[in-house]
């Protein structure tokens, strides 16, 4: 699976110069988790977040010839999954505009096998109460960078704002789950 940029480019070229489903089927794969996770996070229904989530994938394949003018394509995925999921909400009616102050954002941890599981049960669930105390923009930066892996100024342009305000969110949420953790674990003396 692709982590680097040079190897997703690679796959974009591949996609776009040869038609390779197969580079499309290893693109998919990379993108499909973070994208359905972050239509999840504005759509807040499974069904629709993996609609949105495939939509995005089908629009890269379906475009795919104009891949090559694009310099990241997981920031261009994401940007397309936020401007579906906001176009989805305000068709529905559900809401006039949706603010990123408004989105309720689950952050949840990866683990790699059953042991690595009941290991982290617990500090899972004191890191989900943690993270329910954050403002909402923090917990959707600190989802997109820790959770997702992304730059500072790939979140920045998923989210259209500053790196600096990114950073200043991505600053608050690690410095208030921090302090609420050491104090749950008792790390403070």
């Amino acid at each position: 699976m692709p982590e680097t940029s040079p190897e997703l480019t690679e796959l974009t070229s591949r996609i776009a110069l040869y038609n390779s489903e197969h580079a499309y089927e290893k693109l998919y794969k990379f993108l499909y988790p973070g994208l359905h996770r972050f239509c999840f996070c504005l759509l807040k229904s499974k069904e629709s977040a993996e609609e949105a989530a495939n939509d995005v994938l089908i629009g890269i394949w379906r475009n795919r010839e104009k891949l090559t003018a694009i310099n990241n394509i997981r920031v261009y995925a994401f940007v397309m999954a936020r401007n579906l999921c906001l176009n989805l909400l305000n068709k529905s009616g559900k809401q006039v505009f949706v603010s990123l102050d408004d989105i309720n954002v689950d952050i949840a941890l990866k683990t790699k096998n059953p042991e690595e599981l009941l290991i982290n049960e617990e500090l899972k669930l004191k890191l989900d109460q943690a993270t329910s105390a954050l403002p909402t923009r923090c917990k959707l930066v600190f989802k997109l960078i820790k959770e997702d892996g992304l730059s500072y100024k790939e979140a920045a342009a998923i989210l259209n704002i500053s790196v600096k305000t990114v950073d200043a969110h991505l600053v608050a949420a690690v410095k208030k789950l921090t302090t609420i953790l050491q104090l749950e674990f008792n790390l403070i003396d």
